[in-house]
């Protein structure tokens, strides 16, 4: 017994319990994890076609192995919704220097754009590119995706969506005619001054719930003219600009009038 016990308690115990804990750990996270990145969904023939892709047009900023240079950053672990993103809105590749990326016509089509993103969600795990269900506004809240944008959104991208100046020649862009999968992935990237909004932070649901409200705010003002929608400040102003305006020439027509 006294045998038993010794070995029991041997020295190097507690170390090999150590690694079968880290292994199992390890093993479960594996099975139950979420998958991170369309890698997988994409074939060997896509990821190769993009790796060219990306050797031909963003190597020069981004660096051969996509590993970031002086001018760009790495994009080892970005995720494919990232590369969807960036390369569909036509910001990259980047046109020229400037405070940020200008969105502008796509360089490449879909299929393109998807074989760049499976080389990129290939090099490191990342936010992958969102189901239909997950963009599907018409299974949104309305209501709450207004308190969730006006809570998180509304200081840089104006309570509406329309978009609003930032500093040093930045801009949040109007959201009227974004799409909906990249209303999605901006919030779960963060592009350019944008904070990241991940799921932790705002739910897939609550994500599809800002999607309805920006959807709702496309059919047009229910109260009539929105002004641009640039804000009651602003709002307020030009109202009373022009409606006290209206009414002192109004006074003094009558004036000149009467006398």
């Amino acid at each position: 017994m006294k045998a038993l016990a010794a070995r029991r308690h041997h020295r190097f115990a507690p170390v090999v319990l150590l690694l079968l804990a880290l292994l199992v750990t390890g093993g479960v996270y594996a099975a139950f994890a979420p998958t991170p990145a369309n890698a997988e969904t994409a074939s060997t023939e896509d990821i190769e076609t993009g790796q060219k892709l990306f050797q031909a047009n963003c190597a020069t900023c981004h660096g051969p192995n996509a590993e970031g240079t002086d001018t760009a950053p790495s994009l080892v672990g970005v995720g494919a919704a990232s590369v969807d993103f960036q390369v569909s809105t036509g910001r990259m590749p980047m046109q020229m220097d400037g405070p940020q990326a200008i969105q502008k016509p796509r360089q490449f089509n879909e299929e393109q754009t998807a074989q760049l993103a499976a080389y990129v969600a290939s090099l490191g795990a990342g936010p992958a590119i969102p189901t239909d269900e997950q963009v599907d506004a018409s299974l949104g809240d309305v209501a709450n995706g207004a308190a969730i944008f006006r809570t998180n959104c509304a200081m840089c991208h104006n309570a509406v969506g329309a978009g609003g100046a930032l500093s040093e020649g930045k801009f949040a862009p109007p959201l009227w005619e974004t799409s909906e999968r990249n209303i999605y992935q901006a919030m779960l990237t963060g592009p350019q001054s944008m904070p990241v909004f991940n799921d932790a932070t705002i739910t897939p649901e609550e994500k599809r719930d800002v999607i309805a409200f920006l959807e709702f705010q496309r059919e047009g003002s229910a109260g009539g003219l929105s002004l641009g929608s640039l804000g009651p400040v602003s709002e307020g102003l030009w109202a009373w600009i022009v409606g006290m305006g209206l009414l002192i020439g109004a006074a003094v027509w009558i004036g000149a009038k009467s006398s």
